[in-house]
């Protein structure tokens, strides 16, 4: 028996209050309960939302218990490490960990298992021999530029390269359950049990009389990078290989490669534009600073993880759409997907302006001086997500190019106005920067959609339907 919102509150209320709340709850189960793709794709959006909010509590208790143990100077040194390993070990897929994402429902949808079974088989083996040559240049890299690099930074730098390998066969394995519509699988072991994992082990590490700095930091992560892949593997190859163990695997590497790399550069400026304040502040201002950044952009993380958990339910629903017949399911598909990235994001960035504060404080002494930093970068978010998931639309559907192109321009206008606006405005200069770059980078991936699709991707203005087509 089919589960009903409705239904369910009619058994539950008093009688005229479920007669009140009946239309709202028949919307509800239209778009959630339903057995149809569109209910499939609400509900992965939905358990993917569900787990990057316990994620957000676990990461914001984490932070704040990190940077309480270790001090704001070496919880900075070992913020800036551990996102610039984040940023280059998912770089290092080169695309790969996204591309599966179209290509495991595109092929089984066309019944292509030989080339399913190549595109998973080589994905693997393909992510970790490109990221094991980008930790030996990084290696070398860190090497070389020694005497440019603070000293402080030079031996966290070493360890946190050690984890690159493990990082972007994670992303490889949580692109393939994403692909399968697993939002468990695909997110539990990256956003739940990693974290977990950091905190008990470093808890354990101080207890047993480890000193609290980054050097230590750095190694308890890779520890807890490695359990948590080797996990995700143990979990997922075995589901991925059974409809596909007796089919001989059939390999487009060239193919594959020519449309991951384009990819690699949406995800590479993405990653970079998400992450650039962070790291433009590390560049130009000491680790303290740092520390009080990340933690304000850390605050940001419940309104963030709406249009991550939006894309991680809809991405394989696009390429389905894209690559089928029906390409008007496409574009009434993509313009509900803005409605449920904008007004929770809307809703949440309003709760993280009152809560912000406090929160902040938590962190230790000094901290909530990034609270006004808030009102900035929330306003940007709030832009950004106006157009839902609209790289994850263009990429999906073959305008990979055109997309690389937009996030490198806007990437290069975040750099550039923090390049200028950080040395004279400080931590103010660097969320002016991202705000006018998110909002940038909304208008033109907006544009680009309907140029590319016919598909206007924007929020209904009033509450009115976004009537635009394809």
């Amino acid at each position: 028996m089919r589960f009903s919102a409705a239904s369910t509150a009619d058994r539950l209320l008093p009688e005229a209050l479920a007669a009140r709340a009946r239309p709202h709850l028949d919307r509800l189960d239209a778009v959630v309960f339903t057995a149809d793709d569109r209910g499939q794709a609400s509900r992965t959006s939905l358990t993917a939302f569900a787990i990057r909010i316990v994620s957000a509590v676990i990461a914001l208790v984490s932070q704040i218990l990190m940077a309480r143990w270790m001090g704001g100077f070496e919880y900075g040194i070992f913020v800036l490490v551990w996102t610039t390993m984040i940023i280059v070990g998912n770089l290092s897929c080169l695309g790969f960990h996204t591309s599966i994402v179209r290509y495991i429902p595109e092929y089984r949808e066309l019944g292509r298992l030989a080339e399913l079974r190549g595109v998973m088989m080589a994905s693997r083996a393909f992510v970790l021999a490109t990221s094991t040559v980008f930790a030996a240049v990084g290696i070398l890299g860190v090497w070389y530029f020694s005497a440019s690099i603070e000293s402080y930074y030079i031996i966290p730098f070493y360890l946190g390269i050690v984890c690159m390998p493990m990082i972007a066969l994670s992303d490889t394995l949580e692109g393939t359950a994403r692909a399968n519509s697993w939002a468990m699988l695909a997110l539990g072991p990256i956003y739940l049990l990693r974290p977990l994992l950091i905190l008990a082990f470093m808890g354990g590490a101080i207890i047993a009389g480890y000193t609290p700095d980054a050097q230590t930091a750095v190694v308890i992560a890779i520890v807890a990078t490695y359990v948590t892949t080797l996990f995700q593997l143990a979990a997922i190859a075995p589901h991925t290989a059974r409809e596909v163990r007796h089919v001989r695997p059939l390999f487009r590497t060239r193919e594959w490669v020519v449309v991951s790399l384009p990819i690699f550069l949406v995800e590479g400026f993405f990653f970079m534009l998400t992450n650039a304040d962070v790291l433009m502040v590390g560049w130009f201002m000491n680790p303290d600073d740092v520390a009080v950044y990340f933690a304000t952009v850390k605050t940001l993380a419940l309104v963030h993880f709406v249009y991550f958990a939006v894309k991680a339910g809809v991405a394989q629903r696009y390429a389905q759409y894209a690559h089928g017949a029906n390409r008007e399911k496409l574009a009434v598909f993509a313009r509900e997907t803005v409605s449920w990235t904008f007004w929770p994001s809307l809703l949440m960035g309003a709760a993280v302006l009152v809560i912000g504060k406090p929160m902040l404080s938590l962190f230790g002494p000094g901290f909530d001086a990034g609270y006004p930093l808030l009102f900035v970068l929330v306003l940007g978010v709030v832009a950004r997500s106006a157009v839902g998931p609209a790289e994850s639309l263009l990429t999906m559907s073959g305008n990979q190019n055109i997309c690389a192109a937009v996030y490198g321009g806007t990437l290069a206008i975040n750099v550039g106005l923090n390049i200028v606006l950080i040395p004279s405005y400080g931590l103010w200069g660097a969320a002016i920067s991202t705000a006018i770059a998110m909002a940038c980078e909304a208008a033109m991936l907006s544009f680009t959609v309907w140029r590319r699709l016919g598909i206007v991707m924007v929020v209904p203005v009033f509450g009115r339907r976004n009537t635009g087509g394809a």
